[in-house]
């Protein structure tokens, strides 16, 4: 079954971090490129982080010097290293495969919430 588990999510102050950890089940990641997205209440479904099968990154603009994305292959998974958190960072945060064509199931995900 193709599964994607996002987890490390939690309540942290305004200035901390958070580790999260997307785990896929079902197929092998090695050869996609993941994104992190995450969701607000009342927002739309934005992508915050990616990263190439080759191991090249890309961050939004808001995120960027902050957060570090990474994978192992080995473990099957990708992570989300989140520092300098900001109560704008609030919410529900997911993984997946990039391009819509290639896209799993959604997982359902795991809420940071940043207390200011």
């Amino acid at each position: 079954q193709v599964q994607l588990v996002e987890s490390g999510g939690g309540l942290v102050q305004s200035g901390g971090s958070l580790r999260l950890t997307c785990a896929a089940s079902g197929f092998s990641l090695d050869y996609y490129a993941i994104g992190w997205f995450r969701q607000a209440p009342g927002k739309q479904r934005d992508m915050v982080a990616s990263i190439t099968a080759g191991g090249s990154t890309n961050y939004a603009d808001s995120v960027r010097d902050r957060f570090t994305i990474s994978r192992d292959n080995a473990k099957n998974a990708v992570y989300l290293q989140m520092n300098s958190l900001k109560p704008e960072d609030t919410a529900v945060y997911y993984c997946n495969v990039l391009g819509a064509a290639r896209r799993k199931p959604w997982g359902q995900g795991t809420q940071v919430t940043v207390s200011s």
